[in-house]
């Protein structure tokens, strides 16, 4: 709650300017440092969330709360290397509210074995690849939506709502592409951590290296995908709307990952109790 107080006051003071048709100021020491203290409170809820003596607790609302603080800390550190204050106008809102749900909506389930190190330490790297491909899915939803903005028709300041304000407001779509790559590229190895730790686990607690079952399909095809976009960025210099159909594609492999495996794991459970 603290968290997404601290989000909310940063956003409504960065969306001033934008109401009033003004210019935004570029963020200074002072508005980077109460971002990090904002991003520092989320850390913690999450972390006292999630990190439970009995194992891991884990639910729709905190994961999509740890995907946005995950976005908030590569943009808070990439905010030094490119100009990307004025994405805030949308990543603060957002921050804001994923934080409220995660507060609001903590209900989640213990996962089995969470005690053993080995799968803790599997499922801390897997939510943090998971988390930061769904940053980079979004960042690319961002940029397909500011490529559509920038094909309209030009409009007058006067006539420009808050919302085409701060489109125009946002970074070069090259500075967004710089940055969407750097995600992938930090989230396809991270990715990679999380398909060898998932290899060990699954060898010390069922003997087998990849059992095919959903989660490692469709887990091992978003990496495929990811490793084909990155290979076809270095070698064809894929860039544009064909980088973002690729991160979309990458990212719903990873997505049927996690529903796929939900999904048997409910049939399981089902099963057993009508047994």
């Amino acid at each position: 709650m603290l968290a997404a107080l601290a989000y909310a006051v940063l956003g409504i003071a960065l969306w001033r300017p934008i109401a009033r048709a003004s210019d935004v100021r570029p963020t200074g020491t002072l508005g980077r440092s109460c971002l990090l203290g904002a991003i520092a409170l989320h850390g913690i809820g999450l972390a006292a969330a999630i990190i439970v003596p009995a194992g891991l607790h884990l639910g729709w609302a905190l994961a999509l709360s740890t995907a946005l603080w995950l976005g908030m800390i590569v943009f808070w550190v990439e905010n030094f290397l490119l100009r990307l204050d004025n994405v805030l106008l949308l990543l603060l809102p957002a921050a804001a509210m994923v934080s409220l749900l995660a507060a609001l909506f903590p209900h989640g389930h213990l996962v089995p074995h969470a005690s053993n190190d080995w799968l803790r330490i599997h499922l801390l790297i897997a939510m943090t690849a998971y988390g930061l491909i769904t940053v980079a899915a979004l960042h690319a939803m961002l940029m397909t939506v500011l490529d559509r903005h920038l094909h309209r028709p030009i409009e007058s300041a006067g006539q420009q709502g808050a919302i085409g304000r701060a489109m125009g407001a946002m970074p070069p779509l090259l500075t967004l592409e710089q940055l969407l790559f750097r995600l992938i590229w930090i989230g396809f190895g991270v990715l990679t951590l999380t398909v060898l730790t998932g290899i060990a686990v699954s060898l010390r607690l069922g003997g087998h290296a990849l059992p095919m079952d959903h989660k490692t399909v469709f887990t091992l095809l978003s990496w495929a995908t990811f490793g084909v976009l990155l290979a076809g960025r270095h070698i064809q210099g894929w860039r544009g709307r064909v980088a973002l159909r690729w991160t979309l594609a990458g990212f719903a492999f990873l997505l049927l990952s996690y529903t796929g495996s939900r999904f048997v794991l409910e049939v399981i459970l089902q099963r057993g109790t009508l047994g």
